[in-house]
């Protein structure tokens, strides 16, 4: 009876039937509707009105109680008097506006600096579609809690700086004229939070992704996950019979329902039985071209039922670790990676729009990489599907970063959540080829029962992935050991080393002693060095473009030597971004400087030292 009674009760029935894996169920949960950029839509960006209120005001009363819903004062609330007695302390006005998307840091020099909250307030007109049945408003991301209010009433809340969030809404609140939108954003940070108090970026606050109103009909398709299955030999994977493993949630499903998926470019089309919202999917793929970094085949993928249809752009591919190699569609991969913050170093912004991630995705394949890790968070959606269609691996990565509250049974929840919208938004992407769950973690048995939660989490939700996480080393005995516990758990070992920066020399790398406890594909997924755009002086000169390239002279040496199972790296960074924590006047002032191209976009010596030994992977691995 308490199974019965759990998180899964709605679906009970449906894993009896269907006798469906973990996976299917965990996913089959998720409300949140994937694949916007295919349903209609009305965009909500441009200029918004803003209230900066550091103290909360419009939140909170004088007695800081949380303010009724029709209390005049509550920000969310109409900013127009009565009349000419009627006192208002709050407005929202032109002369104070926002861009959305967008981040609020680079909008105005007072908010440089600024965490805390900002009122956002957009007017619109709207007149719902008659074959309408659920209106949904849809937030790419927020950064970091959203209160979403409209004309005076809460919608919900949301905590999660680069996850999608959407709440519906009542045909009773949405008008056709003035509607009277209002987002509280507040981003800042608590040390019970995903990410804590203590990064190494820039917080940038502010509505940072799109914000669209969402039309459905009665019944709709709320999510689907449409990828290869993993073949029982990773090795042999015929082009004629690649076999599609999946599922599809319906909401508002009738009894008598069924879905259907239609590739036309491959003649497939098949139709699957609805039961209680749900079904499982199952076809062989008839002379597939596999997508890979070479050819990032795409297939026009159509999923109906009788009362709804989405349409996207998926790649079919399988990613797999065997013995010590990681295999992309059965054969070695090699992965020439790099990482990358969600910025434009050149604006010193948040970057949100299809330009910026053809402007990341450039420099990067510029740099001769077929893979990126997207460090420390989820980044835009637009990046991901971007990276689909250029051929770029993928490493996507949640915001649990240094010292989380392990012990914490309710962060483990915010990371929870977290992982699974990300997964949700991602799962048919065929460029994503890791989940990552976290970044430099400190050890303790707490911390690695935490992250080995998430990673059973990730994988129940994503068996067609592998799972990782940066870890660190430790020195011992002369020797650099690669031990952590959370290895075990990890489908590939990663791990995050500065020989050389953060602690003695570059040349310190030609002694260097590596072990490892695992026998699994090694990733070095970071390493680096700063070096200030345009400054030039001796190799042995830190902060120079000199040392940095030395280093990575260094690096490239240590790593022809590595032993068999070294599969790829990431190097920090592709570039330049902000961070508080940098405060050397000369050569950081805000910026973490280890980027491979500066402040304005220019390529440091260094760049080309990594692209000529990737450039020499190509053929050789």
């Amino acid at each position: 009876m308490k199974f019965l009674q759990n998180k899964l009760f709605a679906f009970a029935v449906t894993f009896f039937l269907l006798n469906l894996s973990a996976n299917q169920i965990c996913n089959a949960q998720s409300k949140l509707i994937t694949n916007i950029g295919s349903r209609k839509t009305t965009s909500l960006n441009g200029k918004w009105q803003y209230i900066v209120d550091p103290y909360e005001t419009g939140f909170y009363d004088y007695r800081y109680q949380e303010r009724k819903e029709k209390d005049r004062e509550a920000y969310w609330n109409s900013d127009v008097p009565d009349n000419k007695t009627d006192r208002k302390e709050h407005g929202y006005a032109d002369k104070y506006s926002l861009n959305v998307p967008g981040d609020w840091n680079s909008q105005d020099a007072k908010f440089l600096y600024y965490e805390g909250n900002v009122w956002y307030k957009k007017s619109f007109d709207y007149k719902k579609s008659a074959s309408t049945n659920h209106v949904f408003l849809y937030f790419g991301a927020v950064n970091y809690r959203a209160d979403v209010y409209l004309n005076g009433h809460k919608l919900g809340m949301h905590k999660g700086g680069f996850t999608p969030f959407d709440f519906e809404i009542d045909d009773s609140i949405l008008k056709e004229t003035n509607n009277y939108l209002v987002v509280k954003v507040d981003n800042k940070r608590f040390k019970d939070e995903v990410p804590t108090l203590n990064t190494d970026w820039w917080n940038y606050g502010g509505i940072t992704r799109d914000v669209d109103i969402v039309e459905l009909p009665a019944s709709y398709i709320t999510d689907y996950f449409i990828q290869l299955k993993r073949p029982a030999d990773p090795v042999k994977i015929p082009p004629d019979n690649a076999e599609v493993e999946g599922w599809i949630k319906v909401s508002g499903a009738s009894e008598k329902q069924t879905a259907n998926i239609e590739i036309p470019e491959l003649k497939i089309k098949k139709s699957f039985e609805v039961i209680d919202g749900f079904c499982k999917v199952s076809f062989k793929l008839p002379k597939v071209q596999l997508w890979s970094p070479e050819n990032p085949k795409l297939y026009r993928v159509i999923v109906s039922t009788n009362a709804d249809k989405t349409v996207e752009k998926i790649g079919f591919r399988t990613i797999e670790v065997k013995g010590k190699q990681v295999l992309l569609n059965g054969k070695p991969i090699f992965m020439r990676g790099i990482c990358v913050h969600e910025e434009i170093p050149q604006e010193g912004r948040r970057a949100y729009s299809k330009q910026d991630a053809l402007q990341l995705l450039g420099w990067a394949k510029s740099l001769s990489c077929n893979m990126m890790r997207l460090a420390h968070y989820p980044h835009d959606e637009t990046m991901t599907r971007m990276a689909d269609s250029v051929g770029v691996l993928i490493w996507s990565e949640i915001p649990v970063y240094w010292t989380i509250e392990f012990t914490n049974n309710e962060v483990l929840g915010k990371a929870k959540a977290q992982l699974s919208e990300m997964i949700t938004r991602d799962h048919n992407r065929a460029s994503i080829i890791i989940w990552s769950v976290g970044n430099e973690t400190p050890l303790s048995q707490a911390r690695t029962d935490f992250m080995h939660a998430l990673i059973d989490d990730a994988r129940q939700a994503d068996p067609t992935r592998l799972v990782s996480a940066a870890l660190e080393t430790r020195t011992e005995n002369g020797k650099i050991l690669i031990d952590d516990p959370l290895g075990q758990f990890t489908d590939l070992v990663s791990v995050n080393e500065y020989l050389g920066w953060y602690g003695g020399l570059p040349n310190n790398c030609r002694t260097a002693r590596w072990e490892s406890k695992y026998d699994k594909p090694l990733f070095f997924s970071e390493t680096g060095a700063e070096a200030k755009g345009g400054f030039h002086a001796d190799s042995l000169t830190r902060w120079s473009e000199e040392y940095q390239e030395w280093y990575y002279k260094e690096q490239v040496e240590m790593m022809k030597r590595m032993p068999d199972n070294y599969v790829g790296m990431s190097p920090w960074i592709l570039s330049d971004f902000r961070s508080p924590k940098r405060n050397n006047p000369l050569y950081q002032e805000g910026w973490n400087n280890k980027g491979l191209i500066d402040h304005d976009g220019k390529k440091k010596k260094a760049f080309y030292v990594l692209k000529a030994y990737y450039d020499s992977k190509i053929t050789t691995k």
